[in-house]
C-alpha cells in the first residue's frame, strides 16, 4: 500500500536530488548542450568568494529574526485568542488568513504600502512632515522590509498553533496554581511555557525550514536581491539570473541542504532534550 506514495518520493525528491548534487561538481551553463567535470571547485569558488560571507550573513539574519518575531509575536497573538471574550472566532480566521494567501499577492500589496515615492506608508509620512526610508532602494532597508512582511504573513501559523496548545494545556493544574495563589504572570512562566514546550519545539523546526527556503517574497519585493540575498535566493540568481551559472547554482542548493540537514538534526538530538511531553 505504501509502494505508489515511496515511488512518487522517490521520483520527485530523492532522483532531484541525486541529480543536483551531479550537476554541482559540474562547469555547466544552462542552456548549454555540454558541461565540464570541475569536482569541488563549484564550492571552493563559493566559499572562497566575497560573496559568500554576504550571502550566509543575509541568511543568517533572516533565519532568525523571522523565526523569533514569528514565534514571539504568534505567541502573544495565541494568548490574546484565548481569552473568552466576544468576537474571538472572527479575529483568530483575520489572524491566519495572511498565512494561506498567495505569496506573490502579498509581496505585491506591500510592495504599493513601503514604495518611498506613492506608497501608503510614504502618503501618511509625508502628512506628518517626514521623508519616506528608502525602503527598496536601500540594502539594509530592502532586508528589514522582507523581514516585517515575511513575520506579518507568518505570525498567524504561529498563533494558531500555539493557541491549540494552550487550549491543551490541563487545566485543573493551572487551576490548583491560581488557588495557591499564583499570578497569571507567574502561571504563564513557571508552568504554561514548559508545558508548551513540545508546541515550541514544532514551532521552532517548521518555521526555521520555512524561512531558510523563503523564496517568493524576496522574489516580488526585491528582484534583483539587492540586501535580500538568501542562499536560495543566490542559487536562484545564479541559474535564471544574468549568469547562468547552472553548476555554481546547483553547488549551492547543496549547501543549503547540508545547513537544513545539520540543522534539522541538532534539533531533535539536543533541543528535543528539552521538551516535556508531560
Amino acid at each position: 500500500m505504501a509502494l505508489p506514495n515511496l515511488l512518487l518520493i522517490a521520483v520527485f525528491t530523492y532522483v532531484p536530488l541525486f541529480n543536483n548534487l551531479y550537476y554541482s561538481t559540474l562547469n555547466w551553463t544552462l542552456g548549454s548542450a555540454s558541461a565540464t567535470v570541475v569536482g569541488l571547485e563549484n564550492y571552493v569558488t563559493f566559499f572562497t568568494s566575497a560573496d559568500a560571507g554576504r550571502v550566509l550573513g543575509t541568511t543568517a539574519v533572516f533565519t532568525a529574526a523571522t523565526v523569533g518575531g514569528s514565534m514571539v509575536l504568534g505567541l502573544l497573538v495565541a494568548l490574546a485568542l484565548n481569552s473568552k471574550v466576544r468576537g474571538t472566532t472572527f479575529a483568530r480566521s483575520a489572524v491566519f488568513a495572511p498565512y494561506v494567501l498567495s505569496g506573490v499577492g502579498v509581496g505585491l500589496v506591500w510592495l504599493f504600502i513601503f514604495d518611498p515615492g506613492y506608497g501608503v506608508l510614504a502618503w501618511i509620512l509625508r502628512g506628518l512632515g517626514q521623508q519616506s526610508p528608502q525602503w527598496i532602494n536601500d540594502p539594509e532597508l530592502s532586508l528589514v522590509m522582507v523581514i516585517i512582511v515575511y513575520v506579518w504573513k507568518n505570525l498567524g501559523y504561529c498563533a494558531v498553533v500555539f493557541l491549540a496548545g494552550l487550549q491543551s494545556l490541563p487545566q485543573d493544574v493551572m487551576e490548583a496554581a491560581s488557588l495557591d495563589g499564583a499570578s497569571s504572570f507567574r502561571r504563564f512562566v513557571s508552568m504554561s511555557l514548559p508545558l508548551l514546550s513540545p508546541t515550541t519545539f514544532f514551532l521552532l523546526i517548521t518555521t526555521m525550514l520555512s524561512s531558510l527556503q523563503a523564496f517568493d517574497l524576496i522574489r516580488i519585493m526585491t528582484p534583483l536581491g539587492s540586501g535580500t540575498s538568501t542562499l536560495i535566493y543566490e542559487a536562484y540568481l545564479q541559474a535564471f539570473g544574468a549568469y547562468n551559472r547552472a553548476g555554481y547554482s546547483a553547488a549551492i542548493s547543496v549547501v543549503l541542504f547540508v545547513i537544513l540537514l545539520v540543522i534539522t538534526v541538532l534539533q531533535l538530538r539536543f533541543v528535543e532534550k528539552k521538551v516535556h511531553y508531560s
